[in-house]
């Protein structure tokens, strides 16, 4: 592991040597205004005539070779209280624009938009997201990792848009105390993105090669302030909310029963970079039902956390460690178990120091023995060279108060699982270079959780050539009570080759194929299982896509399985399976009214047998107010006795309806005959106030094969946004 580590930093300090801002040239006055902006889309007040003007924006994709063929123009000014931007973008086609609805933090692939990134710290890493589509849905989030953007994180801000045959125009002011950032700063990073689905065409300001996002903070140019921004504000908000939910348990022929309930958030402003946020008996009801799945795989699924309170600077804590070894995971905490209260400390203790700091405890059920648990969370990050950073972690999972001594209670709800990690991050000045090494200790009260994690990657990637090289080492004791690892006592070797193709002309804009290869082991190095596949994928000018793969697969079973998992007869450990497959992927150009995908799987399956697997989406918009999706699975699975032969279906049907910018209501119906559900999750919205909300949401269970019901509930939900 040192080795592996000391090599990552040696490549990071040879690519950082004497490395700049890539875009270092590209700057922007921002000037204070010399009379009033009013936020109202028309741009047609006399301040922004002093303005200086970011244009001949670069062209990113289709290809990365020129300047923009659309026209845009950004103007930024300030005051005492507030930060605005002026938006123009022009077109040489017809005024037909692209959106999916009036809904805050659109997808960014399916609409004509304008993005905003801004990196207060100017350390390329963290920062603010702000943007719109071309009908003023609004678009926020935190930046992180380089380029990555968390939409969960809202602000109080306000903007406006319009629209007419030649040009789209947006306007915004955000308050300086909505952002964070360090004082007397004059000079922070920026850069501006537009999409133009109608020519296909994506371009920034500065240049960033086209393999990267537009977000990434390795390409930023400079805003360069007049006076330094004001000193900044104390920020205090409180966020009551008061609720009534009826609910029922019918599988259990219970009475319908009333609760209500109120409790709240409390954020405040440490420092002008660090906020402390407290939840005082928190409610997540009106969050989004989980997307179900259709369940074939060996080891536990993976399901994204929705509950705001763990999802702000989530990254802080969610990204330690790999995707299947996270040492923290926020939904251990608090499904089916109610949660007292909770606080949390994130962000930047300086331009270099990142800090995150979580505490959550949860109440005992009575009816299971699980006593009272504290959660604790400790994440730490250093940026070192350029862009890279070192990171610690420790995660505490503390039980006490048991309802009795007894061996058994303490055997199932250990008293605790600890967690102590550190890894370093590696992306290199031009993004070209990144990679990552983590090492992790588990400790509990037996010698069964107390083992050791270790993994390392190295990645490249530049327009046409792209690979990856991994390593993983999990030991069979090792325990993450509050992580997800659904797979110990393994080593994994993987990988990957890329290659792209440019034609000059028509209608594809670039194809190669990828090989990749994983190896699973057990700790003593003897094969258990491997995945191997080429992939040729193809991208269109009109920005849809096709690939095809054909596949390789081997598996010994290392626990009891049943193949269908329809609670059949399962397949012995230790007997060995090998089969081949092949299939497609295609998904159809954004810009039209009716969008569609399909993804197929043919081929062998476990003990000889034969699967097929069909995936269609289907979308249709009324834009900008009406959305209508599905999603249908469907899975034919053909082996020998007793298995014999099985099909199942999931769909999935969605109608999403923005009314307007602060008006919605959605409802999705999922029909699983795998688990034998069909759910019903109905949400209305009402943004009365900024960051202010009204809810009303409907929930329904019922079972199928035999049809009954299983329970329902509805709750109104109200939540007000006091800000100082």
């Amino acid at each position: 592991m040192k080795k592996r580590l000391l090599a990552l930093i040696l490549l990071h300090v040879y690519c950082s040597v004497k490395a700049q801002k890539k875009n270092e040239n590209f700057r922007l006055n921002i000037r204070k205004s010399t009379g009033v902006i009013t936020i109202d889309g028309k741009g047609d007040d006399p301040a922004w005539k002093d303005a200086d003007v970011a244009k001949d924006f670069f062209m990113v994709l289709p290809m990365d070779d020129g300047p923009a063929q659309e026209h845009s123009e950004i103007r930024m000014a300030y005051d005492e209280k507030n930060f605005y931007l002026l938006a123009t973008f022009y077109h040489s086609g017809d005024a037909k624009y692209t959106v999916e609805s009036l809904r805050r933090d659109f997808s960014f692939g399916k609409n004509d938009n304008f993005l905003l990134f801004l990196d207060p710290f100017n350390n390329q890493t963290t920062g603010f997201s702000f943007g719109a589509n071309a009908y003023g849905a609004q678009w926020d989030g935190t930046m992180f990792n380089g380029s990555s953007i968390d939409l969960n994180w809202d602000s109080k801000w306000i903007s406006n848009s319009s629209h007419d045959e030649e040009k789209w125009v947006f306007e915004m002011a955000v308050p300086f105390k909505s952002v964070r950032y360090e004082e007397g700063v004059k000079e922070w990073g920026v850069n501006f993105s537009r999409l133009d689905l109608k020519s296909s065409e994506k371009s920034s300001w500065t240049p960033v090669p086209r393999q990267f996002p537009t977000s990434s903070m390795a390409y930023n140019g400079t805003l360069v302030w007049e006076e330094a921004p004001p000193k900044p504000r104390v920020n205090f908000s409180v966020i009551p909310y008061v609720l009534g939910e009826v609910s029922q348990n019918k599988a259990n022929d219970e009475e319908p029963e009333y609760e209500p309930k109120i409790g709240g958030d409390v954020k405040f402003s440490l420092t002008p970079s660090l906020n402390l946020d407290v939840t005082v008996n928190p409610d997540f009801s009106q969050v989004e039902v989980d997307r179900q799945i259709t369940n074939l795989d060996r080891f536990e699924l993976f399901f994204p956390e929705r509950r705001q309170f763990f999802l702000e600077n989530g990254d802080l804590f969610a990204n330690f460690g790999y995707p299947t070894i996270r040492p923290f995971f926020s939904r251990r905490i608090g499904l089916g178990v109610p949660i007292q209260a909770g606080a949390r400390v994130s962000g930047n203790i300086t331009d270099s120091w990142r800090v995150g700091l979580m505490d959550i405890q949860t109440s005992s059920i009575a009816e299971t023995g699980l006593p009272s648990q504290n959660f604790g969370v400790l994440s730490l990050q250093k940026k070192v060279f350029s862009r890279s950073s070192i990171g610690v972690m420790l995660v505490n999972k503390q039980s006490f108060n048991y309802q009795n001594e007894s061996d058994t209670l303490r055997t199932e709800f250990p008293e605790y699982n600890r967690n102590l990690g550190v890894e370093y991050n590696l992306a290199s000045s031009n993004n070209l270079w990144t990679g990552k090494a983590f090492v992790l200790k588990s400790f509990s009260p037996n010698d069964e959780g107390n083992g050791i994690t270790q993994a390392a990657n190295l990645e490249y990637q530049n327009r046409k050539w792209s690979w990856r090289i991994q390593e993983e080492w999990v030991s069979d004791d090792y325990r993450a009570e509050v992580g997800f690892v659904p797979r110990t006592g393994y080593v994994n070797f993987n990988g990957y080759l890329g290659h792209l193709f440019f034609p000059k002309e028509g209608k594809v804009v670039s194809h190669g194929p990828v090989l990749n290869s994983s190896f699973y082991f057990t700790e003593n190095l003897r094969r258990t299982d491997n995945l191997n596949y080429i992939l040729y994928q193809v991208d269109f000018r009109n920005r849809s896509s096709l690939d095809f793969f054909v596949s390789d697969d081997y598996v010994e079973l290392l626990a009891p399985f049943d193949p269908t998992r329809l609670g059949k007869e399962e397949l012995a450990t230790g007997t060995t399976h090998q089969w081949n497959a092949f299939g497609w992927m295609f998904d159809s150009k954004p810009q039209n009214l009716f969008t569609y995908g399909l993804d197929a799987r043919f081929g062998g399956y476990y003990q000889g047998g034969n699967r097929t697997s069909l995936t269609t989406e289907l979308g249709y918009r009324f834009q900008p107010y009406v959305s209508l999706s599905a999603n249908l699975n469907y899975n034919h699975i053909k082996l020998p006795a007793p298995w014999n032969t099985n099909e199942f279906w999931l769909i999935g049907s969605e109608v999403d309806v923005t009314f307007t910018n602060t008006l919605f209501f959605a409802t999705l119906f999922q029909y699983n005959e795998q688990s034998r559900n069909f759910n019903l999750n109905s949400r209305f919205q009402w943004r009365y106030a900024p960051a202010s909300d009204l809810f009303l949401v409907y929930t329904n269970n019922q079972m199928i094969d035999p049809f009954m019901p299983k329970d329902w509930s509805l709750t109104l939900k109200f939540t007000y946004w006091f800000n100082k």
